[in-house]
This record gives C-alpha cells, sequence and structure tokens, in this order.
C-alpha cells in the first residue's frame, strides 16, 4: 500500500494473487479502480467487500449477491455498478473466475474497420459472405437489429454468439463480438484468440476492397 498507493482491499487482492501461481495472470480481479468505482456507487472496494462479508455474501449466488447490491444502489440488478461490485467481490473472494458467469465463461473481441456499417453488418448476417472470412465457423441467425445487432447459435447451439454494431462515421464502423456459454477458462481462452484472428481476417479482406456482395 506505501509504495503504490493502492487501497487496502486492492493491495490484498494482488498479495494474495502472488502467492498463488498462475493467478497473477487473471489480475486485474477488480473491475474498476477504486476511485472509479466510489464515484459512480458512493462506496471504495474495502467499504463493499466490509458490507457483503457481513450480509453473509460470500456464499451466495450470483443473481443474490447482485440483488443486494443493486437494492442499495437504487439500480436495476444488471446495471453495470451492481455487476461490476458482484463480479469484483466474487473473484476477490475465489468464487468466479475472470470471465465466469452463471451460464458459464464469456469472452469479448471487437476491431473497428474503416468501411461503412452496413457493409461490415453485412459481412455478418448474409451467409455467403461469412463464408468468407469464417469459413471454419458455423453461426445459425437467431435475431437480427438492421445495422445494431445479430445474435446467433454456434456449432451444435451450446454456446451462444452476439455481435453488435457502431457506426463511427460514413467510412468507418466498430464490431464487438460476445462469445458465451463456454465451458471452461481454457475454451474461454482458445475462443478468444480465435475470433480475433478471425476478426483481424475480416478487417483486411473489407479494408483490402474485396467484394462482399
Amino acid at each position: 500500500m506505501a509504495k503504490t498507493g493502492e487501497s487496502y482491499t486492492a493491495a490484498r487482492v494482488a498479495l494474495l494473487a502472488a502467492d498463488e501461481p498462475g493467478v497473477t495472470d487473471q489480475i486485474p480481479v477488480l473491475a474498476t479502480s477504486d476511485a472509479a468505482i466510489r464515484q459512480r456507487t458512493g462506496r471504495g472496494w474495502e467499504e463493499w467487500f466490509d458490507l457483503l462479508d457481513e450480509a453473509g455474501m460470500a456464499e451466495r449466488p450470483h443473481r443474490e449477491i447482485a440483488r443486494w447490491v443493486a437494492a442499495r444502489l437504487g439500480v436495476a440488478p444488471l446495471a453495470w455498478a451492481a455487476q461490476a461490485v458482484t463480479v469484483s467481490f466474487e473473484r476477490a473472494r475465489g468464487g468466479r473466475a475472470v470471465g465466469q458467469q452463471q451460464d458459464g465463461f464469456t469472452v469479448t473481441a471487437s476491431r473497428s474497420v474503416h468501411v461503412p456499417v452496413e457493409r461490415l453488418f453485412h459481412a455478418f448476417v448474409d451467409q455467403d459472405a461469412r463464408g468468407r472470412w469464417l469459413a471454419d465457423g458455423e453461426m445459425r441467425e437467431r435475431t437480427v437489429t438492421s445495422l445494431r445487432s445479430a445474435r446467433f447459435d454456434w456449432g451444435d447451439g451450446s454456446t451462444r454468439v452476439n455481435v453488435t454494431f457502431q457506426t463511427k462515421g460514413e467510412t468507418a464502423s466498430t464490431v464487438a463480438v460476445e462469445h458465451t456459454r463456454l465451458a471452461d477458462a481454457a475454451a474461454a481462452a482458445d475462443v478468444k484468440a480465435w475470433w480475433r484472428k478471425r476478426l483481424t481476417t475480416l478487417k483486411s479482406q473489407l479494408e483490402g476492397g474485396e467484394s462482399d456482395a
């Protein structure tokens, strides 16, 4: 604490993690800084963790912790602040690994591409266009909101892919991919690396002028 200026909670989490081989690569455990969470919620990490410990939340399921936190913040359980406090508490207490959700592990990957959002959206929702950069992956469309989002079943349907799009002007746009319900941390790491490569391929094809018709 004296060397880094960290709060007691953040320093303690880092110190404990350093004693466990393979754990330090999961830091940051906390969703954001002590100052940021205090600004958003009125409490720092140490205060939140003390409150949650006193309430006996360490052994409670994720939904119950999130509802407890949300009630004190006056927000919905799925609101960012409630989830940030809940997930950070679970990680710090060893109940949840980075990326772990109730239904498995979730990973994300994103890319900014110098093409209009219409072309980027088409590259995902059109099966032929998608096959040119995603030949080694099978996605079946569930729901689509034009130029904004698309949801897919992946492979045998045991995992899902959620894609969102954002325009960055007339000639640039961003895509964010969320792959959910992955079995474990190892699978999550592999899938994240895989998506990064596929999005890099997509970016190269679209920016290189390859037809997506």
